[in-house]
């Protein structure tokens, strides 16, 4: 497969204003493809001015309408391209259990099926890369601790993601299986990318999952008693090009530099930016309810709570400082190790995860979303 120089090599990418698609749709024009991009609405510049602004957009990008969920959509655009970049994909994480199947799961599942098949009823497409998640991996009821390596291998089961309540997960999984049965049936080449929560600089104006974790940090709110897997967006992105222009490229690609609890991330960030005002304690979720009851009815505070509760009150809010608290007052969710090597075999050197948290917050910064 080629780089793609000169713009004679023609790719096309699903939900080009996502976070990972608008990195992807920069990236191949640097590389020099022409790139066709699928957007809800071309005229809406909220979600395209960013990609038209790129290098090259003028020359080499095409943007066209496009509805994954409706069959055939995508049969004009992708006939005549040699690659399929397929990101498009809800991205709700907070869907409510009695909405996750009509707004999550069937149409991640139904809109895969759709481009793939519009991909299968060409004869130009080389490959298709497709972008999963490091959650169709990780959930499968298999113990994850530090002594605990995650690949390729691993893959989350829906009986695991049900039993948790956790539908983003349940529809990444149920969407990659139905792809590589299609795939399987159908003949297509393609190649799975699972990536681990992104971070890195902000191209689009809206903020993307690991965005959205580091400004609530930022800005003291309470964190989730949970661990994440992190990589660069850079990195991400490139694995998927690779996947695309290297031939022996297959299977599937678990892409996580480093997996972090977000206490973790705080500590990285004090020491990024020690001018912040970051949390500097931890309290659980309990003594935090203590607080909110002495600031709302000290009275109350004290008929209930007769005796010293131990706070810090040099620390407390009445002082200035923020204080930050996990949810619950169970022991910190424990981190596992990521396996880089398949990674490394299509040339993925993952940058290391300080490096990430630095440029999300001077992209913030620079975008004027943060005024510390």
């Amino acid at each position: 497969m080629t780089s793609g120089a000169g713009g004679k090599t023609v790719v096309c990418v699903t939900g080009a204003s996502g976070y990972v698609a608008s990195w992807l749709v920069k990236l191949l024009l640097l590389r020099g493809y022409t790139v066709r991009a699928s957007v809800r609405d071309p005229s809406d510049l909220n979600k395209t001015k960013h990609l038209l602004a790129l290098d090259g957009a003028k020359e080499r990008l095409h943007l066209f309408k496009a509805d994954i969920l409706e069959e055939g959509s995508f049969d004009t655009e992708i006939d005549g391209c040699e690659g399929v970049f397929h990101t498009a994909s809800p991205c709700n994480l907070y869907v409510t259990e009695e909405n996750a199947r009509a707004e999550l799961i069937d149409p991640a599942i139904k809109g895969t099926i759709n481009v793939l098949a519009s991909c299968a009823r060409v004869t130009s497409v080389r490959r298709v890369v497709l972008t999963s998640s490091s959650s169709a991996v990780i959930y499968n009821g298999w113990p994850r601790t530090p002594d605990v390596v995650v690949d390729e291998t691993w893959y989350s089961t829906p009986d695991v993601c049900e039993k948790l309540k956790v539908w983003y997960p349940l529809a990444k999984t149920l969407a990659e299986d139905a792809a590589w049965k299609f795939a399987k049936e159908k003949g297509i080449d393609m190649v799975v990318m699972n990536p681990a929560v992104c971070i890195g600089p902000l191209l689009r104006p809206a903020l993307n999952v690991g965005a959205t974790e580091i400004m609530k940090l930022i800005n003291g709110e309470s964190f989730r008693n949970f661990s994440f897997g992190w990589v660069n967006i850079k990195d991400a992105v490139n694995a998927h090009i690779q996947a695309f222009e290297i031939p022996s490229a297959s299977g599937r690609y678990f892409l996580t530099e480093r997996v972090a609890h977000l206490s973790e991330i705080v500590d990285i960030m004090r020491k990024l930016f020690p001018d912040f005002r970051l949390p500097e304690k931890f309290i659980s979720q309990t003594v935090h309810n203590l607080l909110i009851l002495r600031s709302i009815n000290t009275e109350l505070y004290k008929e209930v709570y007769r005796r010293p509760v131990g706070l810090d009150h040099t620390q407390s809010s009445e002082s200035g400082h923020k204080l930050m608290w996990c949810e619950d007052d169970k022991p910190f969710m424990p981190i596992y190790l990521a396996s880089k090597e398949k990674a490394k075999s299509i040339g993925i050197d993952f940058m290391p995860l300080e490096q990430g948290i630095k440029e999300t917050i001077e992209s913030l910064k620079d975008k004027g979303l943060l005024d510390c």
